[in-house]
């Protein structure tokens, strides 16, 4: 493999940066609270779904107990 100086190699990582597409602050605020509330929402429902297995589990535990 060839070897590349340090400056080539700096000049060629700026360029390739320079290619990124990067987000604006608006797209990159919209996707955060997009993750922020599906974080909510999933937590909710396996809250939900917890308090619903452990429920069902004391009744059974609870005609056998």
């Amino acid at each position: 493999m060839a070897r590349t100086n340090p400056l080539q190699f700096v000049q060629q990582v700026r360029a390739e940066g320079a290619k990124v597409a990067w987000p604006g602050r608006r797209e990159v605020l919209t996707t955060a609270l997009m993750v922020f509330i599906l974080s909510a929402l999933t937590a909710v429902f396996f809250f939900l779904v917890d308090l619903v297995i452990r429920s069902g589990l004391q009744a059974v535990l609870g005609l056998f107990g």
